[in-house]
């Protein structure tokens, strides 16, 4: 949630930008510097004061306000409450992941059988449990950054465990661009968190690259599920011929 310190952060950045000084914002406001140094630090004034500095900067209100809420810091996780909400209703699930993937409008009613009045109910529910921040024309900002994961024991996993682990190994995984690697071994208890490290830039690396290519028509592109895991584990089936 934006606060007024966030507000005056955000402002102080675009006067830098500007070259605008506290003496030059007194000027434009018609007041004294240290009453401008004083509303700055306190962050305490009314919105026609906040309207009159906008005019200073050149910028619209709405502009700033949006810059105040680009500001705002990114989820690495969900809330539970927030999880429980995406699998209770399939629809909302299938909303997270398009979004998870900065699907477009048009993208989400092309692949799929909603309405765009249903897409857009979608959307509006994951703005209000905070997934998204939805903007005008049906734009969205993700709020989710991009080291986000879904919780380690929360209700999507598990879902995802009973609905849809079967089915994703149940493919063949034969095609040019398609694998499977199963590698076990014993490495230093020191080196496993580098290896999971390599992980996460891998995923990060698939992450930027669907974005980088949405540029590209649709029939130039491909969906793929790229699933990386690392865990301490010994098949059940061995467990009980350990000595």
């Amino acid at each position: 949630m934006s606060t007024t310190a966030d507000l005056m952060r955000v402002i102080r950045h675009e006067m830098k930008a500007a070259g605008l000084t506290y003496a030059d914002l007194a000027r434009e406001l018609g007041l004294a510097e240290s009453s401008i140094k004083r509303l700055m630090s306190r962050g305490d004034m009314p919105l026609s004061r906040v309207d009159a500095i906008c005019r200073a900067l050149r910028l619209d209100f709405a502009d700033l306000a949006r810059r105040v809420a680009d500001e705002q810091p990114l989820l690495r996780e969900m809330t539970l409450e927030q999880e429980r909400a995406v699998v209770a209703d399939p629809l909302l699930l299938l909303g997270a992941i398009c979004v998870l993937s900065q699907w477009t409008l048009a993208q989400i009613t092309t692949t799929y059988r909603l309405t765009e009045a249903q897409a857009i109910q979608v959307l509006a529910q994951l703005d209000r449990i905070g997934i998204i921040e939805l903007r005008p024309l049906n734009r969205y900002r993700l709020m989710l950054s991009k080291t986000f994961r879904w919780r380690p024991h929360g209700p999507v996993l598990q879902y995802f465990r009973e609905h849809a682990v079967l089915d994703y190994f149940s493919g063949g995984f034969e095609g040019d661009a398609e694998g499977v690697l199963l590698v076990h071994g014993s490495i230093s208890r020191a080196l496993a968190p580098a290896f999971q490290a390599r992980l996460r830039r891998v995923a990060q690396d698939f992450a930027q690259q669907h974005l980088a290519d949405q540029a590209l028509k649709p029939e130039e592109r491909e969906g793929y599920t790229l699933l990386l895991a690392m865990r301490q584990w010994e098949f059940a089936a061995f467990q009980h011929l350990r000595r």
